[in-house]
């Protein structure tokens, strides 16, 4: 077993491969990288404000992790986000997911259109 105690116990942030962030104490780690945090919230952020929803004790597979640090105590509360009901930040995720949707949506339809245009013109172009 490596020298990982002195990581143990200290509140960590990890970012999952999934796009989820995790916030908790780490218990355990292993060569794998496969983590056990205890007390874990996931942490949801929506553009300055951020809620998080209680997950308890949490193991994750070390494949799934994209970054792991340790949170500075005296530093997190020094944060310009403001933190809201969990009630309150879904409903804020939901609608920011929504709008993603819709954009993508305009995207799509947009490069439709342009490829017709563009097909329109080369057919234009060959009966010439």
């Amino acid at each position: 077993r490596r020298d990982s105690s002195r990581n143990e116990n200290k509140k960590h942030l990890v970012l999952l491969r999934d796009g989820r962030t995790l916030i908790g104490f780490l218990r355990s780690i292993d060569q794998f990288a496969n983590l056990v945090l205890h007390q874990t919230v996931e942490r949801i952020h929506v553009g300055k404000k951020y809620g998080d929803i209680p997950r308890g004790i949490f193991v994750v597979r070390g494949e799934n992790v994209v970054l792991l640090g340790e949170i500075d105590l005296e530093k997190e509360s020094d944060t310009p986000l403001q933190q809201v009901s969990i009630e309150e930040i879904l409903e804020e995720q939901r609608v920011e997911q929504q709008t993603r949707l819709e954009a993508e949506k305009l995207k799509v339809q947009a490069l439709k259109d342009r490829e017709k245009e563009v097909q329109t013109e080369e057919v234009r172009g060959s009966q010439s």
